[in-house]
Parts: C-alpha cells; sequence; structure tokens
C-alpha cells in the first residue's frame, strides 16, 4: 500500500520530533482516510519539505506523525511556468492536475481573446480556488512535495511584462515553423510556456508576446487540445533539459 501524503506546516523538522496534522488537512486523514495510530505517512509543507513516520496519536481532528526520516528536494536551477488560457468545462482541471503531476512550479491563468470562459471578478475567485485546490489534491496524489503556486490571471499586456523577465518563454503556436526542440534552453532561470484557447491565439497576441521576446514553437504534428499542450511542452521541457 503506498503511504499517503498529508500537507501541513512544518519549522525545520528534525528526526525524533512530533509533527501534527490538524485543521480540514486533520480531520481528512483522521475522519475520512481513517488513519490509525502506528500506519506510515508522509506529511510535506508543500514547499519541498517531507517527514515521514508513524502516527503515534489520532482522533477525529489530527494525527500526530513521529518523524523518522527528513527529506528536503534541492531547489532546481529551472523554473517552469505554465501560462494557460482559461479552457471550458473540466478541462481546466484537468490541464491543472496533469501539470502538477509532472511537476510545474507556477500555473497562471490567462484570459486570452478567444477564451469561452470569462471570469468576472466573482467567477475569479471561485475559479482561483478550484485551480488551488486541484493542484493540492494533484501533488498529494502523486506525493511531490511542493505544491505548484497558482498565480492570479494575467492579462495579454501582463504577460507581455514578464515575459521581459524570464530567461525564456515559449509560445504555443500550431503555425511555428521552429520544433520546441530546436530551441536554445537555458540552463538556469525561469522558462515560461504559453497554452492558448480552444480557439487558438490570435495574431495580435502572437505580435505582442514575440515583440516582448517570446519564441513560438511546434510541439506536436497536430492541434492539441489546450488542457493537453502544456502537458507536452512540459514534458519536452523537462526532458530537453536533462538531456543538456
Amino acid at each position: 500500500m503506498t503511504e499517503p501524503l498529508f500537507l501541513a506546516p512544518l519549522d525545520a523538522p528534525e528526526v525524533g520530533q512530533a509533527v501534527t496534522v490538524a485543521g480540514a488537512e486533520g480531520h481528512h486523514a483522521a475522519a475520512v482516510r481513517r488513519i490509525k495510530v502506528g500506519e506510515i505517512v508522509w506529511v510535506s509543507d508543500g514547499n519541498g519539505t517531507a517527514v515521514r513516520g508513524p502516527v503515534a496519536a489520532a482522533d477525529k481532528g489530527s494525527i500526530t506523525v513521529s518523524v523518522a526520516e527528513v527529506r528536503r528536494e534541492p531547489v532546481r536551477r529551472i523554473r517552469h511556468v505554465a501560462v494557460q488560457a482559461l479552457p471550458k468545462g473540466d478541462r481546466a482541471e484537468a490541464a491543472v492536475e496533469m501539470l502538477t503531476e509532472l511537476g510545474i512550479d507556477e500555473i497562471v491563468p490567462w484570459q486570452a481573446t478567444r477564451s469561452v470562459v470569462r471570469w468576472s471578478a466573482e467567477r475569479t475567485e471561485r475559479g482561483l480556488t478550484r485551480w488551488r485546490t486541484t493542484a493540492r489534491e494533484a501533488a498529494k496524489q502523486c506525493r511531490r512535495f511542493r505544491v505548484p503556486t497558482v498565480s492570479m490571471p494575467m492579462t495579454t499586456a501582463e504577460l507581455a511584462l514578464r515575459i521581459e523577465q524570464t530567461a525564456l518563454t515559449v509560445v504555443l503556436h500550431e503555425v511555428a515553423e521552429t520544433p520546441l526542440a530546436s530551441l536554445k534552453l537555458p540552463t538556469s532561470g525561469e522558462v515560461m510556456f504559453i497554452v492558448g484557447p480552444e480557439g487558438g491565439l490570435t495574431d495580435a497576441e502572437v505580435a505582442a508576446f514575440v515583440a516582448a521576446g517570446g519564441k513560438t514553437a511546434l510541439i506536436a504534428d497536430a492541434v492539441l487540445r489546450t488542457s493537453t499542450a502544456g502537458v507536452v511542452a512540459l514534458a519536452q521541457l523537462q526532458a530537453l533539459s536533462a538531456r543538456g
């Protein structure tokens, strides 16, 4: 049986200490998952640090874990950021879930011109809560010690400004002439990639991103769904970076 992972604050944990998972997460562990004394679990702070050990105490609202092992993920040289145009239906959650599974560092919602879904002020709050919850649960499910940041939505103009601050920004475009594998990748810094909506990017959006320093690239010989294009791009970027 796979040892479950729960999220809770960790303050410089050391072997021999006790860590308590309380609140909603503690209730989920004790009352929903019915974790018992003696079971081995993981507890992560969501920022790269995790502890493992047996449950020493459990009640209806919390569990206490005796720390037997501490792990700290090293900071990676490349930080991957996915800009995801707002998709319709449940494709947003699918995109966030799969990107999290692959280890994305940050996800930025983007209100593209051709996005069918529109986020009003009220809908933005609900959408961000849904995306963040999906990222959190996906990280726990696949035992990742880092929960990706889901940032506030950005406009096209705001993205153009951010492009200038990245080591590389890739604009995924089905009519691009350059394969992603042909781009020169940086060895450190932030690598951002932009995923368009179901209706595709407009010429004005592409022009704005390229003018800011973005590079258009092709990742497949077919037009991918907006919910899968980012996953394909991230997998390729990770493989290319690992190859050096």
